[in-house]
């Protein structure tokens, strides 16, 4: 694996890298310490508001080239946080990624996760590792709607009855580890009904919710800055932890959502 190129924003540093067989994939440190990496070269997952996905999975990652981006950008950068939140489904990779886990655990760094939740037995084995953190990435409690807009995740409310079990053998301190992702798609999931849905499955599981806003890669809008603002004050008034965007995650530069497999092909095609 070799870097062929460094791209900066006042927030954040997106590497893109040259793997041996000619593929490429993309890495971004953010937050001055984190480093959020990719586990596979494209994603099965497809979502439809996703750049990563939009080739769909080409091939997985070893452990060795999920290690390899920490390595090289160590040596050029501080890391002290690993997100695996990069292009990819950790799970659909999962002997690999668990393996690298252990290589970054190995190095003191803290690890956190997000995924779309599915195969859910591994799911499980994720939720128990000593992870930091994971974000099951939910976005629509409408299982047509997921299955409209995320084709290749499985079911929502299977997703939801899944983490509703699994609590019940966890601990509160493990159960504050886990997250429901939801980013705001104006008119599509962000009505009354999808405000109260989302808030009552919080309280149920005991989790907390990332509130997320969309970085447009084509064919959603944002849902509008009050409406925004509007979910996160309604949780918080049941009693739901939120946490918003940061402003690295909503940066042009390595944003959520819009890393790709070749930007320079990426940007003929837009």
């Amino acid at each position: 694996m070799k870097l062929l190129q460094t791209i900066e924003s006042d927030l954040n540093r997106l590497f893109i890298f040259e793997l041996r067989d000619g593929h490429k994939i993309e890495s971004v440190h953010y937050r001055g310490d984190t480093l959020c990496v990719s586990t596979q070269v494209g994603c099965p997952v497809i979502c439809s508001f996703c750049a990563s996905g939009k080739r769909g999975l080409i091939r997985n990652l070893s452990a060795e080239e999920i290690f390899e981006q920490y390595r090289i950008v160590s040596g050029l950068f501080p890391v002290r946080r690993i997100a695996v939140a990069g292009i990819g489904e950790p799970l659909s990779n999962w002997q690999s990624v668990k393996s690298a886990f252990w290589f970054f655990k190995e190095k003191g760094l803290k690890v956190s996760f997000y995924t779309s939740g599915y195969p859910l037995n591994r799911l499980s084995e994720l939720i128990d590792l000593s992870h930091c953190g994971v974000t099951v990435s939910l976005h629509f409690i409408s299982d047509d709607k997921r299955k409209r807009f995320m084709p290749f995740s499985g079911s929502s409310l299977k997703l939801l009855e899944f983490l509703r079990l699994k609590g019940g053998s966890l601990t509160r301190k493990k159960r504050s580890k886990i997250s429901l992702g939801y980013v705001l798609f104006k008119d599509l999931n962000d009505s009354e009904k999808d405000l109260r849905l989302l808030t009552e499955w919080a309280l149920r599981l005991g989790v907390s919710v990332t509130l997320l806003r969309y970085n447009e890669t084509g064919g959603f809008l944002p849902a509008d800055e009050e409406r925004y603002e509007h979910f996160f004050r309604y949780m918080r008034s049941r009693s739901v932890k939120v946490t918003l965007s940061t402003r690295f995650r909503r940066d042009k530069i390595g944003g959520c959502g819009t890393l790709v497999v070749d930007r320079e092909e990426a940007e003929v095609m837009i």
